[in-house]
């Protein structure tokens, strides 16, 4: 009779445990969490080109430029980046070379939209051709900005600047040009 109860004990557990079991394998579990991405990454290097035009006197210059820099994120959602620029621009009776080191300070709108202050200093080499002008002179640039990221790497920007010259005997006013240009970077 013992035996016979102590198999039934042992055959009852069996059965609860196999129960327990089973019901452990119908339990519900937490989805995973859906990805969501970060936005686009200012922070880092990035290299693009840029065209346009600039303004000068009642004259008006094409410009075709490239540009390097790195950015800087010192606080959400300020930004503050480091770019050298060098330019082409040329009319019908000048051609010039345009090369700065800008800085810039910036805000991060949203994820995909930067608005920056710009200020540069550089030198232009410019080629008269016969209207004898050719000299290099120290220059300057002050203006603003707005990039957009349109994938993950790449942004498209507009940028307005006002252009003047350090030598007062080449232009007498605080700005003696203005330049609009349209770009593209590529970030690494």
């Amino acid at each position: 009779m013992f035996v016979r109860s102590l198999s039934l004990g042992v055959a009852a557990a069996a059965l609860l445990v196999g129960g327990a079991q089973a019901a452990d394998l119908i339990i519900p579990t937490t989805p995973a969490p859906i990805y969501e991405a970060a936005g686009f990454s200012w922070d880092g290097l990035y290299a693009g080109v840029q065209g346009g035009g600039e303004f000068w006197d009642g004259d008006t210059y094409g410009i075709l430029g490239a540009h390097v820099g790195v950015n800087f994120i010192v606080a959400d959602p300020i930004l503050l980046g480091l770019e050298g620029t060098a330019e082409y621009v040329w009319n019908d009776d000048i051609d010039s070379a345009e090369f700065f080191i800008n800085g810039r300070v910036g805000a991060i709108v949203t994820d995909s939209v930067l608005v920056y202050a710009l200020v540069g200093a550089g030198v232009e080499n410019i080629d008269g051709r016969g209207v004898g002008i050719d000299d290099n002179q120290g220059v300057y640039q002050l203006g603003a900005g707005v990039e957009l990221a349109v994938t993950d790497s790449v942004t498209v920007r507009g940028q307005v600047v006002g252009y003047g010259y350090f030598d007062d005997a080449v232009g007498n006013d605080f700005f003696d040009a203005a330049k609009a240009t349209v770009g593209v970077s590529y970030h690494f």
